[in-house]
């Protein structure tokens, strides 16, 4: 990447594809934003740029690459190869790494700093400028969305006819909504949705504290 075509991105601002760091922390911390990039849009990672987009480089470029490369490829599960190189913008070193979008979602946590998370499965998506956990339909629905997995075979019932009427009245619903609306477990509705989604005739919305469905 050339030194203006970096300074352009920056310019941009953070957002789904694009997170900024002063510095690379910690491996956990680093992995989050890698493994949301994998399994959202894919994204850059840019090392040594204030959230503000100020750039202030970073002291160490081999420090900070060894930093994103322990990540991938300890704290992801499964590993993640991202494309490292160093820009130097004004006489400052920036580390920028590029995340493809993966072909193997989900990509989890290996370790987490949160207490509550040993032993779980944690995934990380993009929401606008933030990587937030998934919830459990995004999770599962991320593994269908490889190239291997099965093509879906869908008969539209009763619950599923319900549930479009519905969306054509009100637009948008939740997993517990449907749940109550056709009087079944969250779990089975969890997993018809899911099967609604995968056959394109719903669409899964993230948002940061929960997702919701519309019509496709």
């Amino acid at each position: 990447m050339r030194p203006q075509e970096l300074i352009d991105l920056i310019s941009e601002g953070e957002s789904t594809t694009l997170e900024f760091k002063r510095q690379a922390t910690t491996p956990t911390k680093i992995a989050k934003e890698i493994s949301a990039f994998a399994n959202t849009k894919g994204g850059y990672l840019l090392v040594g740029i204030d959230d503000d987009g100020t750039i202030v480089g970073v002291k160490s470029e081999k420090s900070e690459v060894d930093l994103i490369e322990s990540a991938c490829e300890f704290n992801i599960t499964p590993p993640i190869e991202p494309e490292i190189e160093i820009v130097n913008v004004h006489n400052s070193e920036i580390v920028v790494a590029y995340i493809h979008q993966s072909k193997t979602k989900p990509h989890s946590m290996v370790s987490d700093d949160n207490p509550k998370a040993k032993g779980k499965k944690r995934a990380y998506i993009r929401v606008g400028e933030k990587s937030v956990i998934s919830s459990p339909e995004m999770y599962r629905l991320m593994g269908y969305q490889n190239p291997d997995s099965q093509p879906v075979r869908l008969i539209l019932g009763d619950k599923e006819q319900r549930l479009l009427a519905y969306l054509e009245k009100y637009e948008r619903i939740t997993i517990n909504e449907f749940s109550r609306l056709v009087n079944i477990s969250r779990r089975r509705a969890e997993r018809l949705m899911i099967r609604l989604v995968r056959a394109g005739v719903v669409q899964i919305h993230n948002d940061a504290n929960y997702d919701y469905f519309s019509l496709a």
